[in-house]
């Protein structure tokens, strides 16, 4: 049996340079392979309302952008269907069934969940919603078969938990689901790209990311300002490759083509590290090579994104579209659960 791939966001600000190479470019190799039966990305507007649910505003107004991101970026919705969580009810029927094989202990166990409670500076105020998202994202997976989920590295335990969802399901009500794999981007430094300010991840909420929807001034404004190793004053001073974001970024931007074209005095970046660690080689020149890296990457993609917002509404019926799509199919994983469960009474009924 092929794979069935399922994926997402949440719309609380527009896709950045984090998504692309942890995920996004993932999902249109995937696309352009065509090794699946089917391909489904969700934009998770719900689970944007547990930390979001006093700013609705948020969520809709980004809830377009992020698709328009998808689609500038080169998703296809001929090949994907893209659909909004909160447009297919089913989901929380699941959500609520899978509830009940969860502890609480073991959600706030779950790595991804602390920390983004720590980050958000959650105590008592801690919402419900916000603690039941593992469960909410395993019945997002498991309402359409996925077995494969890209993801970022930090979504692992996610998965991990989904899984822990499949089995406690199959060993109570027989074997319905089957566990899920996430792929992980090949480079690790994809797999969690840091934030220009050098903390350990770029984020929409740490205002550390550089975004597919920013202009060129932007790019490089945000570029020249990245953090670098903060003992290289003078450019005759040997830098420091380990933690410097510049560097970080070429590790997952930078290839031979870019050096033809944009640094043709070094062959490679393992030149370009070379020289810097032993000196005589400036930040300003290495963040200039790297804005015409990042300005070559985004150009088509802004030049698709002006396209489509002349035209929302074409957007929104992809949108509409595809979650009706998405809507069949889990109404008929839940006519399964159901069945398994014994809450599926019509049937019952009949059977009399």
């Amino acid at each position: 049996m092929k794979n069935i791939i399922l994926t997402g966001d949440r719309p609380t600000g527009n896709l950045h340079l984090g998504h692309y190479v942890g995920s996004l470019k993932s999902r249109i190799e995937l696309q352009e392979k065509g090794d699946y039966e089917k391909y489904y990305i969700m934009i998770a507007d719900t689970q944007a309302l547990t930390d979001n649910a006093k700013n609705t505003d948020k969520v809709r107004n980004n809830l377009i952008q992020v698709a328009i991101d998808y689609l500038s970026a080169g998703i296809d919705p001929n090949k994907v269907c893209i659909f909004i969580q909160s447009q297919v009810p089913e989901l929380f029927e699941l959500t609520a069934y899978f509830m009940n094989l969860v502890s609480v202990s073991r959600l706030q166990r779950n790595p991804t969940i602390k920390e983004e409670i720590k980050q958000r500076g959650f105590s008592n105020t801690l919402p419900i919603g916000f603690l039941n998202y593992p469960v909410s994202q395993a019945a997002d997976i498991l309402a359409f078969h996925a077995n494969v989920i890209p993801v970022g590295e930090d979504q692992l335990p996610m998965i991990e938990q989904t899984n822990e969802i499949v089995r406690a399901f199959n060993n109570t009500f027989g074997n319905v689901f089957d566990e899920v794999k996430a792929l992980l981007p090949k480079n690790k430094v994809c797999a969690r790209l840091p934030g220009l300010d050098g903390k350990i991840k770029m984020s929409k909420s740490a205002g550390n990311a550089i975004y597919l929807c920013d202009d060129e001034k932007t790019v490089k404004e945000k570029i020249m300002s990245a953090y670098t190793d903060p003992n290289h004053i003078k450019i005759s001073d040997p830098g420091k490759i380990e933690g410097n974001i510049v560097f970080a970024y070429l590790d997952a931007f930078a290839t031979e083509k870019h050096f033809e074209k944009y640094l043709p005095e070094y062959r490679n970046l393992k030149e370009l590290k070379s020289h810097y660690q032993k000196g005589g080689l400036g930040d300003v020149k290495v963040k200039l090579f790297l804005n015409n890296i990042i300005n070559e990457l985004l150009t088509p993609i802004r030049e698709k994104r002006k396209e489509l917002e002349q035209n929302v509404d074409y957007v929104y019926e992809l949108l509409f579209k595809g979650s009706e799509n998405a809507r069949e199919i889990a109404g008929q994983t839940l006519n399964i659960v159901r069945d398994a469960i014994g809450l599926n009474y019509q049937k019952l009924l009949n059977k009399k």
